[in-house]
């Protein structure tokens, strides 16, 4: 496996933008892009092993093992640096546990020459909730481009501009299911910025209340990267 260059772990709660600011780095730097809930459906879809544990353990109503994340994020890794020349972890970790193991993976001596980036990215509860009301988002796995603008405001079905698909407000969006999301992301997220702020991770805390282009201005800003 090629060394890879850089890579990013993007932490913040559900509506923060972490898709947005990756869809910007993918499209300006050729970074690969890791959304865990996209992989998860796209194993899921094809029917492969990881992907029949993964629906075994959804159906069952139990939490998918951080051995089969690891397993599945490794393996996604491995088929993507060969490409890239950085990548992007959105939505893992997710728990100390899932660090520590992220943490072994990356200590083998392919990744030597890797940076390894923690990106914060703040934002109040209260906008949460109102950017998740506004979301909509690309059903095409693959492509996952958001979009915002009132549910009053749509006359017609909304098509994605980048690839044409069917735009689509995902159930886990509703204001009831957000709270108990955010319940959930507090639970882990503040044992796991510790974690990591306590490490030699280089960390950068971003304010993504701010519109996406001063956030990413911010962000290359901070990575010391060239748009």
């Amino acid at each position: 496996m090629k060394p890879l260059k850089d890579i990013y772990i993007f932490i913040g709660p559900p509506g923060s933008g972490k898709g947005s600011l990756s869809h910007l780095c993918k499209k300006t730097f050729g970074w690969a892009h890791l959304s865990t809930g996209n992989l998860c459906r796209q194993h899921i879809a094809r029917m492969t092993d990881i992907g029949m544990q993964i629906d075994h353990a959804i159906k069952s109503g139990k939490l998918i093992s951080d051995d089969l994340m690891i397993e599945m994020v490794y393996q996604w890794i491995q088929e993507v640096a060969e490409a890239s020349q950085g990548i992007i972890l959105d939505g893992f970790p997710r728990t100390v546990s899932q660090a520590r193991a992220l943490d072994t993976l990356f200590s083998q001596e392919k990744f030597n020459n890797s940076t390894v980036t923690i990106v914060a990215m703040n934002i109040h509860d209260d906008n949460v909730i109102d950017r998740l009301r506004t979301r909509f988002v690309c059903q095409n796995d693959s492509c996952q481009a958001v979009y915002s603008f009132l549910p009053s405001q749509v006359k017609q079905q909304p098509i994605c501009q980048e690839c044409n698909s069917i735009l689509i407000q995902r159930v886990d969006d509703k204001s009831d299911v957000v709270y108990e999301r955010l319940k959930t992301y507090h639970h882990y997220a503040d044992d796991l910025l510790e974690y990591y702020r306590s490490s030699v991770c280089k960390m950068i805390d971003l304010n993504v209340e701010l519109p996406l282009d001063t956030v990413f201005q911010a962000f290359i800003e901070s990575t010391g990267k060239l748009a």
